[in-house]
Order: structure tokens, then sequence, then C-alpha cells
């Protein structure tokens, strides 16, 4: 049994409070997108649910093989070691290492370390530029190859939940589907439940169960399915152009 739930969520940075209040959940095995345009907290939430960020008021529960942990006052690693892994906006590499050596800096859990020559060849089997430049720095590396190291490096840690902050950013259309269909098929693979932010619609609308939109750091739209959420006015005028 896995599943996250964010109640009631208030967080900023000084002054400036940028989640009102936020509510969503996160069911085991499911896609759940995050909508929202740049500036609406995406990114904030994220960062409060893996301890880089500590909410100001509010709890987010992480229910696991029927424990009840509250993941606020946690630190990253504490998240990470529970089982859950993120992909930063901006991939966030270590620039001056090489690919293996980012790579097996994702391993740095515990419950993954003996995990780490299976996971090296999933990585190498679903990014195989990853096994070619496998000795190249991070940060010589072009946008869509440092976004499938980012990947692959959350996926060294096991996880059982991913979260992945705005993966299309600075990709070429091209590489945004490829990089949504990796999400999936790590999905699948892994059995990971996912919750993405993003901002392109139509492609995450392909890989996504259900998701909320969010609005000047407020829920203002959950979709239960996919047809709630296509149909709904936010979506159509935010991203169908209707």
């Amino acid at each position: 049994m896995l599943k996250l739930s964010v109640h009631s969520l208030e967080a900023g940075y000084g002054a400036v409070r940028v989640l009102h209040g936020v509510s969503l959940e996160v069911n085991e095995g499911e896609t759940v997108v995050l909508l929202g345009t740049n500036g609406n907290g995406k990114s904030t939430l994220m960062k409060c649910i893996m301890g880089l960020l500590k909410p100001s008021h509010g709890s987010i529960v992480l229910e696991s093989d029927h424990e009840l942990i509250e993941l606020v006052g946690k630190s990253p690693q504490e998240v990470v070691a529970l089982g859950i892994a993120m992909v930063p906006e901006g991939r966030r590499l270590f620039p001056k290492l090489t690919v293996k050596e980012n790579l097996l800096l994702g391993a740095f859990r515990i419950a993954a370390r003996r995990s780490i020559e299976r996971n090296l060849e999933f990585c190498f089997e679903a990014f195989p530029v990853l096994r070619e430049r496998v000795s190249q720095m991070a940060g010589s590396m072009s946008g869509g190859q440092q976004q499938m190291l980012a990947i692959a490096r959350a996926i060294m840690s096991s996880p059982r939940m991913l979260l992945v902050d705005e993966p299309s950013v600075g990709l070429s259309p091209m590489l945004v589907k490829q990089t949504i269909d990796v999400i999936r098929d790590l999905k699948q693979r892994f059995g990971l439940t996912v919750l993405m932010a993003e901002q392109n619609f139509h492609e995450a609308s392909r890989i996504a169960d259900r998701g909320y939109i969010i609005v000047h750091g407020e829920i203002a739209f959950e979709g239960k399915n996919l047809s709630e959420l296509t149909e709904s006015e936010l979506v159509r005028g935010y991203y169908l152009g209707a």
C-alpha cells in the first residue's frame, strides 16, 4: 500500500506566500499530473514533499505498507530513504562529474545499493546514449541527454514513488514526447507511482490517469479521471485554446 496525501498546505519564501491551502492525493500505481503555468506553485509543492522547503501550515502524509508517516519536518535524505525520488526542474546534475558518477550518486539510498548493477543496466537499456557517454562530464551533454540522465539518476534510488518536475522545460517537441514515453515505460517496468508537475497538457495527458490544476497557489480543479480533466473549462481555456 502506497499513498501520498497533502492536506491544506501553505508555503512560501520569506514574506511571499506561494501555496494557499493545497490539498491533493496520489494513490498507488497512479500517474497524477499537476497542471499549471509558470509561477503557480508546482515546484514549491514538489520541494515541500521532498523536504527541501518547510511549509508554514498543513501536512504531507505518506501511507506506506499501512504505516502513516508525516513528511513535514523530515530531511530530503529521509524522504528519499522512504522510497520517494524526484527529477527536479532544470535537471540539477553535477556538471563536473561523469554520467556514471551522477548515476551512482543516485544510488546513495541504502535500500538501492544492492541493486546498483541491475539498475545501471536498466538505465543503459532505457537510455542507450548514457552507455555511450558513460565517462562524459554531465555538464557537456545536450539538454535532452541531461534530462535522460536526471531521470536515470532518480531510478537508481529504486524508488516506489517518482516526482517529476517540469520534464518538458527546455526540450524540443520530439524530445518532450520521448521523455514522457520514458516516464510511462519506467512506471510500468518498476511499478511506480508518479506525480508529475507539467504545463504541457497535450503530452502529460498521454500518460496521466487523472490530475489537478493549480492556479495562483491553489487547487482550482480536480479531475477524477482524464475525461473530467480534458473537459474542464480551465484546461480548455489554458491549454486547448477554447
